[in-house]
């Protein structure tokens, strides 16, 4: 069913999760990130070096940041999939593996519920 409008971009940054996402690039090179869902740190989006987390076969490319690729993990992704997720930082330790743990702030994610127009236009696309 096609609706006129234009699929949503399912994963955003605010301008701060950017200006750290290009600090960090500076020092370690191209980047990517991971959100499992799974316990403790696994839930946080996770910052690595491109190619230093090994990508599965149960991980959906949900989209990319200023050419930065973000991944979650399938049964994250079933959860997260009705809502546009907002990469953000805030002060605070991340996850101990993430980069930005140095910086003495950590990257987090935020949603907005997409309305029924977006999910449709997301469905006609095959992104959900």
């Amino acid at each position: 069913m096609a609706t006129g409008i234009e699929a949503p971009e399912q994963v955003l940054a605010t301008e701060a999760a950017l200006g750290l996402l290009a600090k960090l690039e500076a020092k370690h090179g191209r980047l990517m990130f991971h959100q499992s869902g799974g316990c403790c740190d696994g839930s946080s989006p996770m910052c690595y070096p491109l190619g230093e987390f090994i990508v599965g076969s149960q991980d959906v490319l949900v989209g990319t940041l200023a050419g930065t690729p973000f991944y979650m993990h399938q049964s994250q992704f079933e959860y997260w999939k009705h809502t546009q997720v907002i990469l953000d930082v805030v002060k605070g330790r991340g996850g101990m593996f993430s980069l930005e743990g140095p910086e003495g702030v950590r990257f987090l994610t935020r949603s907005r519920v997409f309305s029924d127009e977006e999910i449709s236009a997301l469905r006609a696309t095959g992104k959900i």
